[in-house]
This record gives structure tokens, C-alpha cells and sequence, in this order.
């Protein structure tokens, strides 16, 4: 062996067992955020103005007795309601995850980029013009504006950061009075609207979830394999491309992803604010800036965050509840603040 191979080994080995230390502890942070969102998916299954011990939920759930109420309960309503919580969740995550990162803006989220006005001009439209009265109804229509208003804004935005945010800021400021204008024309789509436009979980039943799931899971899968470009991308436009990555390729399909992902949170559980915003931050503080970590942490924090609050607007108000958007909103709004007020904001 060479005196310089001799010299170079000694400092290779302590790299590769700090690569190894490192990525140890980020398995261990996936694994205890998988084991937190099984307790808060227990939590959804068995608490609420009804509380439910875990041996009826798991009987109702493996043995269902006809006529048992609380096996009715769980089966009919709280399954549906921690199954859309997944999905959402999973979703409003990742999709924020991906909006952060194409941007490199720390506080972007789906909604900044007009995605849920878009949503939510469809779905006004779709009661007010055209009668849509059920929710498997409404998903399509949220579905197509949010796909909308992304396209409009990326295809403005031209793939620069700044202009992103702004198109997005621009496409919301102009939806938003032509929502208010067709709702102060007719109440009964008005009444309809707001339980949709709230955020929740409840009132959606599996058949909507089962005509949607496809979409998440391709965004899902999607996102995984343009993780390693987004940590590129971080690095900025002139590196990525230095390191052979086609820049305008990489926020094409990003686009597509944040399309099938928060549209289809958007259809499912309404225009939930903030979870997209909180949960890649907290990824970020666990795992650091490598996406190839935080698009997986944040599809399990999504569900955590987004079932959470279900949980809780169930317990804090007595014999009633506060929908998840409150709650979440809630949740978001201090990790916002902290974000704003931080000296150093965790790298995008």
C-alpha cells in the first residue's frame, strides 16, 4: 500500500461510518413516526363523543356483530373517516414537500400556488351552475380545478421560484372574488360550499376514497422518484444542470405530482390549510434537506398531523365537534409564525 493510500483510508473509514450513523438515525425517526401514526389511527378508531375501548374496536373490526352500536360506529363512520385522514394527509404532505422544494420558498405550500382557490371555484361552479349536490360528485370537479389553476400558474411561472409564488398569489387574488360573487347569489350553494370549503373528514364515505386512491399513489410513487433530483434542484438551477439534471424535467413532473396529490387531498377532504406547510418543516428538523428522506417522513407526519386534529376537534368541545381544517389551521399557524421569526430557516 502507498504512503497516500495509506493516508486516504484512515479518513475514508470514519466518512462512511458517519453516512452509516447518519442514516441510521433517520430509519429510526421514519420507524418511531410509523409507530406514532398506528397510535393516532387507534386514537381515531376509538375516540370521540362516543368513546370506544381498543377490544370493541378490534372485535368490531375482525368479528362485526350486527346491530352492536359502537361496531356500527366504528365500521360506518370512523373507518372511512381514519381511511380519507391517511390519504389526505399522505397527500397534503408530500404535495407540500414538492411545492417547497420546486420553489425553494419555505413557507409555499399547495394553497400558495392558488391550487385550492382553483379547487374551490370548481366546486362552487359545480353546485351553482350545474346542481352537484353529493360529495363523490364534488371530487371531480375540485379534482379538475385544482389541475387547473397548476397548470395556469407553472406554465406562467416558467419554472422560476419567485414567479411561481407569484402567479400562484395572483391566481388567488383573482378566484377568490369571483367565489365570493356567486355564492352571495345564491345561498343554497353557499350552505353547501362551507361544509365543504372547511376541511373534514367527515361526510365522505369510502366510495369516494375508492375512485380516488389511484391518484395518490402514483403522486406518491412519483414524488419518491424525483427525490433525489429535488435535493439537486436545492442546490440551484446552474449545479443541478452541472450535475447532468434536466431542470425543466424535473418541475414538469413535479407539477404533475403536486396535480394528482393535492387535488385529489383538495377533493377528498376540502382545502385543509397549512399541513402542507407544517409537516415538511418538522421532516426537515428530524432528517435534514435530503428529500430521499423527507418525501417518506412526510407521508407518514401528513396522516399523523391531519388525523391528530381530527382527533382532538372531536375531544375539545363536549358532545360535539370542531372540523379537522380548524384544528389543523390551528396547529399550522404557530409553526408559520416560527418560521417567519426564526433567524434560520431549515434549507429547501
Amino acid at each position: 500500500m502507498s504512503a497516500a493510500t495509506a493516508a486516504v483510508a484512515p479518513a475514508a473509514r470514519p466518512a462512511s461510518a458517519l453516512v452509516a450513523r447518519r442514516s441510521r438515525g433517520r430509519l429510526l425517526m421514519i420507524v418511531a413516526a410509523v409507530v406514532v401514526l398506528a397510535l393516532v389511527v387507534l386514537a381515531s378508531l376509538a375516540l370521540g363523543v362516543r368513546d370506544i375501548d381498543v377490544a370493541t374496536v378490534w372485535q368490531a373490526l375482525t368479528h362485526p356483530v350486527a346491530g352492536n352500536v359502537d361496531h356500527d360506529v366504528v365500521r360506518d363512520q370512523r373507518v372511512p373517516r381514519t381511511l380519507i385522514g391517511l390519504a389526505a394527509g399522505a397527500a397534503l404532505g408530500i404535495a407540500g414537500t414538492l411545492v417547497q422544494g420546486v420553489t425553494r420558498n419555505p413557507i409555499a405550500d399547495p394553497g400558495l400556488l392558488g391550487l385550492n382557490s382553483g379547487a374551490s371555484l370548481a366546486v362552487v361552479i359545480a353546485v351553482s351552475m350545474l346542481g352537484v349536490a353529493s360529495p363523490l360528485g364534488f371530487v371531480w370537479f375540485a379534482f379538475a380545478g385544482t389541475a387547473a389553476a397548476a397548470l395556469l400558474v407553472f406554465s406562467i411561472g416558467a419554472g422560476q421560484p419567485v414567479k411561481l409564488a407569484l402567479v400562484g398569489a395572483t391566481v388567488t387574488a383573482l378566484i377568490t372574488p369571483l367565489i365570493t360573487l356567486v355564492l352571495l347569489r345564491d345561498p343554497e350553494a353557499f350552505n353547501m360550499y362551507r361544509f365543504w370549503a372547511v376541511g373534514s373528514l367527515t361526510g365522505r364515505g369510502t366510495e369516494t376514497l375508492s375512485v380516488l386512491w389511484p391518484f395518490v399513489v402514483v403522486g406518491i410513487v412519483l414524488a419518491g422518484a424525483l427525490a433525489h433530483r429535488l435535493s439537486m434542484l436545492a442546490l440551484g438551477d446552474d449545479v443541478a444542470s452541472a450535475l447532468g439534471q434536466r431542470v425543466g424535467v424535473t418541475r414538469g413532473l413535479t407539477a404533475v405530482a403536486v396535480i394528482l396529490l393535492a387535488g385529489t387531498a383538495t377533493a377528498l377532504a376540502g382545502p385543509i390549510a397549512l399541513v402542507g406547510l407544517a409537516v415538511p418543516h418538522a421532516a426537515r428538523r428530524l432528517v435534514g434537506t435530503d428529500y430521499r428522506w423527507i418525501v417518506p417522513l412526510t407521508a407518514v407526519l401528513g396522516p399523523v398531523m391531519l388525523l391528530g386534529a381530527d382527533v382532538i376537534g372531536r375531544l375539545v368541545l363536549p358532545h360535539s365537534e370542531l372540523e379537522a381544517g380548524v384544528v389543523a389551521a390551528a396547529i399550522g399557524a404557530p409553526v408559520l409564525v416560527a418560521v417567519a421569526r426564526g433567524r434560520t430557516v431549515a434549507g429547501v
